[in-house]
């Protein structure tokens, strides 16, 4: 029985799709639930599984095609896929990697044994040549693949490697002479000096390469936010030298009870979750003509992924512990590297925070996300001299960046918002203390 295996229905918001890659071809056997494709959209990739154990009969769409719902994509031929064939498979590659690996070792041993061999051979001759007179070794000049050339000439050949097959011979009936060997050599030293001048302006590669779906919804969004917001960055630094003590004193006994390493990000997490309870204007969005207050903080956490920039939600992260937010920012990033992060976890979000210190940058103006009002910037943690009680001390400093969106969003608000943060990071007990 022919079983149909078509495009699923796609989340909310999403058209269509691009087909990334087929785990199986026509003629392979599957098993129910394996997948078969892999689909990609604006944000995630969407796994396609068998419907039933059988045989892919046809595949209907090829890598690269842009598919909608119920898209018919193969037909898979229903029937029993034997239990052993699996584990015979697996035993046939186990054996054939063992196969492979012995005649390896045999061959290297071989190998071993026969340059153990070459390299005694070649002691004991050079014993000898060091034994015999000035025109044996003369006589010794003329072998060695350097032909009929004349001992000058020979000699000059094996000192640059040349061989008969190299060099054109002028003497008489063709004998190689020392001036035919310089020849040569000249000739190849202007070859190759041309050829070093002229790599780096003839060198002009150049590869057309289609952007992925991520890559221009990312484009897409990052021209919107242009457009249509009115966008202005305020700037602010913190101390986090009272962070990293805490971090320090505490991160092994943290790491051994909740199983996750203490990270910065959590700080900054619940840092601007006060922020924003004291600041509600830049937890909100706009709405058309409207702007909608959220009660609540879902803060979106930029992840760096090879397909692009994503931003999973931690939703409701004002009441998540710093345990929590760790844990549920190392279970998102795996999954959005992997590609297996779910399309609802990419969306909504009221705030997001983004992280190019990890990267190195030392400042940036990080853009809308839209239709959020405003983005927090963290950046590289570098030691710099600043003033503590009248006292030049040498600090871990860090630069803040609001990007936040002037519509909504007055100046007053946004300098607020970074001091508010700047106070709970340099003095955590804050957080703490609801202050």
């Amino acid at each position: 029985m022919a079983i149909e295996v078509k495009v699923p229905v796609l989340p909310e918001s999403v058209s269509d799709a691009t087909i990334a890659s087929w785990h199986k071809q026509a003629g392979d056997s599957v098993r129910r639930d394996e997948n078969l494709v892999d689909l990609e959209t604006d944000k995630v990739v969407l796994e396609v599984p068998a419907p039933a154990d059988g045989v892919i009969k046809e595949i209907k769409q090829e890598e690269g095609a842009v598919v909608s719902e119920n898209d018919l994509l193969a037909v898979i031929e229903e029937g029993a896929v034997e239990e052993d064939s699996e584990d015979e498979s697996e035993e046939k590659e186990e054996k054939a990697e063992k196969e492979e690996k012995a005649e390896k070792e045999e061959k290297e041993e071989k190998e071993d044994k026969k340059a153990e061999e070459e390299s005694t051979e070649a002691k004991a001759e050079e014993k000898a040549d060091k034994a015999k007179s000035k025109k044996g070794s003369d006589d010794s000049e003329k072998e060695a693949d350097t032909g009929d050339a004349s001992p000058a000439a020979a000699k000059l050949m094996r000192e640059h490697g040349l061989s008969a097959d190299d060099v054109k011979g002028t003497g008489r009936d063709g004998r190689i002479t020392k001036e035919d060997v310089q020849k040569r050599i000249d000739t190849a030293d202007e070859d190759r000096a041309k050829s070093d001048e002229d790599a780096p302006a003839g060198a002009r590669p150049e590869e057309r390469v289609t952007m992925s779906r991520l890559r221009t919804r990312i484009a897409e969004r990052m021209v919107e936010a242009q457009s249509t917001a009115a966008m202005l960055t305020s700037f602010n630094e913190v101390d986090l030298k009272a962070v990293m003590e805490i971090r320090s004193r505490y991160k092994q006994e943290f790491q051994d009870k909740h199983g996750i390493k203490l990270g910065f990000m959590s700080f900054f997490v619940k840092a601007a979750c006060e922020a924003l309870k004291k600041h509600p204007i830049v937890n909100a969005s706009v709405d058309d003509g409207d702007i909608i207050y959220h009660g609540y903080c879902d803060v979106g956490i930029a992840v760096s992924t090879d397909r692009g920039l994503m931003v999973p939600v931690l939703r409701s992260a004002e009441q998540m512990s710093l345990a929590e937010i760790e844990q549920a920012i190392a279970d998102y990033a795996g999954q959005a590297r992997k590609g297996s992060i779910k399309l609802e976890d990419l969306q909504g979000g009221t705030f997001t925070i983004t992280n190019g210190g990890v990267f190195g940058s030392l400042v940036s103006t990080p853009i809308l996300n839209m239709p959020q009002s405003a983005i927090l910037g963290m950046h590289a943690i570098k030691e710099r001299p600043v003033v503590v009680d009248g006292e030049i001390v040498a600090r871990p400093m860090m630069y803040l960046a609001l990007t936040y969106d002037h519509r909504i969003v007055d100046g007053r608000d946004a300098v607020l918002f970074l001091v508010t943060i700047k106070e709970a990071l340099e003095d955590p007990h804050r957080l703490l203390l609801g202050l």
